[in-house]
């Protein structure tokens, strides 16, 4: 009895250690997103903090063993993706270090019910959620966009999914409800779909959500299809 309540205290006291841990190296990796994005950093020496700071982050994080993927709209499934089986997916010449400037389109567009183009789904008539598609820890996101920006992604968000071994992708948000170093959970609603993004905005995108997903090699984001993962997603 006397080991138990001795575990249980170093548990209550080592917990929140390791999310302020994780938190301060979220904001870091935030910053450097900023700074990937913005051009303002060296490739090389973006390169070594980051792989340094993901490692960190994942020495920090618990593994729950939760590999289930949950599909990124509620009230949508894998039919809303743009393309055919899943084309609509190209990786070719991108590479996470080139920031704002890659060419490359490493994700699926998941397009919603809004002829009308103002945001909100034409049976509803609300805000359609983007959910989290596993547990996971928001690494970077913006909630600060203007279509005067070149920022492709608009309002985004980066989650690193430390039971998956990967980090999700979702852009173009109309508004996020996360910040770096937020712990959620699979099925959290973290944004609204929305049409911010340099070319998502303009009147010739119908609205949809950009997702990506990129396992870590060498400590870099590197883009996979996650097409079939989406097709066997659960829905919520």
């Amino acid at each position: 009895m006397r080991n138990f309540f001795i575990a249980t205290i170093l548990f209550f006291f080592t917990l929140p250690i390791y999310a302020q841990d994780a938190k301060a190296i979220c904001i870091k990796i935030n910053e450097l997103n900023t700074a990937i994005l913005n051009g303002f950093i060296k490739k090389q020496d973006a390169a070594t903090q980051f792989k340094g700071l993901i490692a960190q982050l994942a020495a920090a994080m618990p593994v729950d063993h939760n590999t289930t993927w949950l599909f990124p709209l509620q009230g949508y499934n894998y039919k809303a993706i743009g393309g055919t089986n899943g084309n609509g997916y190209s990786d070719k010449g991108y590479h996470f270090l080139d920031g704002n400037k890659h060419l490359a389109h490493p994700a699926h567009d998941i397009f919603i019910k809004d002829k009308n183009q103002d945001g909100l789904d034409d049976h509803t008539n609300q805000p359609v959620n983007v959910l989290a598609v596993n547990n996971g820890i928001v690494v970077a996101c913006t909630n600060e966009w203007d279509n005067a920006s070149s920022l492709r992604g608009g309002r985004y968000i980066w989650i690193y999914h430390r039971s998956l071994g990967i980090i999700t992708y979702y852009a173009h948000n109309r508004e996020i409800f996360v910040k770096p170093g937020d712990v959620v959970k699979q099925g959290q609603k973290i944004a609204e779909v929305g049409r911010t993004g340099y070319n998502a905005y303009k009147k010739r995108s119908p609205t949809h959500l950009h997702f990506s997903a990129y396992n870590l090699v060498d400590g870099l984001p590197v883009p996979f299809n996650p097409y079939q993962q989406l097709t066997k997603a659960i829905t919520q």
